[in-house]
């Protein structure tokens, strides 16, 4: 009788450091996201999206992948360590469903973005939800980090 006590103690015991874990310690971080200043939203208007196309692919478990693909040129004068950009998607009423900040530039995959540049990039998705309307989302630049000489 004391080992099936001992037992339910412990099991309960791991549960709670586990619940613990996760609520206290593991859940999602709260660090909000930089925003644009007024230096970066004068440079947005050297950044030229295009060729951007969304396409739609099977996974290998039978779950549908939405990307989208295209290029981003750097028109300016400054050379560009990160572009972070927001995905807006909507649902049929026209209402935001979901919006994601992904980086479409960042120095790890391929060095800073050089004026007079173009790059690809490509953005997976594969949480979107089932309200989405289809259509290809809203995207705006949200965030630019110089590179420094």
């Amino acid at each position: 009788m004391a080992t099936k006590t001992t037992i339910a103690v412990i099991l309960a015991a791991v549960i709670g450091g586990g619940v613990w874990w996760f609520f206290l310690r593991g859940g999602p971080q709260s660090t909000a996201a930089p925003a644009l200043t007024a230096e970066m939203r004068d440079y947005v208007r050297n950044l030229r999206l295009s060729g951007v196309e969304m396409k739609a692919t099977e996974s290998y478990v039978g779950h549908t992948i939405v990307e989208i693909v295209g290029q981003i040129a750097n028109a300016g004068d400054r050379a560009l360590k990160t572009v972070e950009i927001n995905c807006v998607f909507y649902n049929r009423y026209g209402e935001i469903c979901l919006r994601e900040r992904l980086p479409i530039v960042r120095k790890k995959d391929g060095g800073a973005l050089k004026p007079g540049e173009a790059r690809s990039f490509r953005l997976p998705f594969d949480n979107l939800p089932e309200s989405w309307n289809q259509g290809s989302p809203q995207m705006v630049i949200a965030y630019i980090d110089f590179e420094r000489p």
